[in-house]
């Protein structure tokens, strides 16, 4: 049977665990379902394993897409493939070059709706400034059937348009999501699997094991934590070319049997990462654009410390979900740390804040109802700048 539309959404990652892109995109395909649609899941290469049979529904089909991210002649003419394979109705582009030929090649190729979700963080210290007049022109034509950019942050949103390459018009703020019916792992199994003690304060960050994620900045932290609260855990989920070297320096510093290197989590919420944990940190160097596992440690209920970076003040309300400590400041970092792990009625308050801020803010539902309304597959939509 023909269906009712079709989807194409590229995706410029390798599909390698169930985060939150993967969450987004399940959803996504389960709505379009319940309209008729067909689902096509685009990524850098084919998903695998659980993430295979985590996306895989009747609607959805696969198909790859390498070097999406690539403003190139080669990554344009498979995504010409790619629509001609499966002519789409909306294109919409995630972990892509804002700067790219895809809104042409879609135009082309007879596609009604092209948009582009920014994802995109920026180098510590980046500040968006107004572009010269010949990339503006450029840009804006390059972007010309371009519908509308989705940027999940105010602050991704404020150097969109600081930069002048699109106009205000087809640009709005929708935040990355998390789902709040999701099942939430056990912390003490996951403690046992993990050889964490059942009874230490536990710290997590997940994230990349890259100088970007402020990892070298969290174990200097923790040789302050630990001289006050010695039973001090330190959980780290992720994989990253630098993970030796995070690991050698908390050696270096007495540490080794205070922390935890899981590797790559493929389902940290499932398999109860976060519910592992008492005080969850994200303390990037970068400006990060959202912070997923921030609002992910928010619908656990967990009180996070972060970095007063990009997009993170925004998920992270000082005093009331958490606390913002400046970048590089592993003292400012250990005495938030010791204050919420001292003080249990303190974690509780907060996270239960988090949890509210999440249902109001980052619900996977409500944030699609949002998306739908661009498409023009729900209710009527406002202006795409409102």
């Amino acid at each position: 049977m023909k269906p009712a539309g079709r989807m194409v959404s590229v995706f410029g990652v390798n599909p390698m665990r169930i985060g939150g892109s993967e969450v987004f995109a399940r959803a996504l395909s389960e709505r379009l379902a319940a309209q008729g649609w067909e689902s096509v899941l685009v990524y850098q290469t084919l998903p695998e394993g659980d993430v295979r049979r985590f996306l895989e529904l009747p609607n959805v089909r696969f198909d790859v897409l390498p070097d999406a991210w690539r403003f190139a002649a080669k990554p344009a003419a498979g995504l010409a493939a790619i629509l001609q394979r499966y002519p789409a109705d909306i294109l919409h582009l995630y972990f892509t070059g804002f700067l790219s030929p895809y809104p042409w090649v879609a135009w082309l190729r007879g596609v009604r709706q092209v948009f582009f979700t920014d994802q995109g963080s920026h180098p510590e210290g980046y500040v968006a400034t107004l572009r010269p007049l010949w990339k503006r022109w450029a840009a804006r034509a390059l972007n010309l059937h371009l519908d509308g950019v989705i940027c999940i942050s105010d602050y991704n949103v404020r150097c969109m348009l600081q930069r002048g390459l699109i106009d205000a018009a087809r640009v709005c703020r929708i935040y990355n999501s998390v789902d709040l019916a999701a099942v939430h792992g056990d912390g003490a199994e996951f403690r046992r699997r993990h050889g964490i003690p059942a009874d230490a304060p536990t710290v997590a960050q997940v994230s990349n094991m890259i100088p970007e994620k402020g990892i070298t900045d969290l174990v200097e932290a923790a040789r302050l934590v630990v001289d006050r609260i010695p039973r001090a855990h330190f959980l780290l989920g992720g994989e990253g070319r630098n993970r030796e070297e995070f690991m050698a320096l908390a050696r270096k510093l007495g540490l080794e049997s205070n922390f935890t290197w899981t590797g790559l989590v493929h389902h940290p919420i499932a398999e109860g990462l976060y519910t592992a944990a008492d005080v969850v940190c994200q303390v990037s160097r970068w400006e990060e654009a959202f912070g997923w596992t921030i609002a992910e440690a928010m619908v656990a209920a967990r009180p996070v410390v972060a970095t007063r970076a990009g997009g993170i003040p925004e998920l992270v309300r000082e005093g009331e979900t958490g606390f913002l400590v400046p970048k590089r400041a592993p003292e400012a970092l250990a005495g938030r740390l010791i204050q919420l792990l001292e003080d249990p009625p303190l974690r509780a308050r907060m996270g239960e804040a988090g949890r509210r801020m999440a249902e109001r803010e980052f619900a996977l539902n409500h944030n699609l109802d949002s998306l739908l309304r661009l498409y023009g597959l729900g209710v009527p939509a406002p202006p795409v700048g409102q």
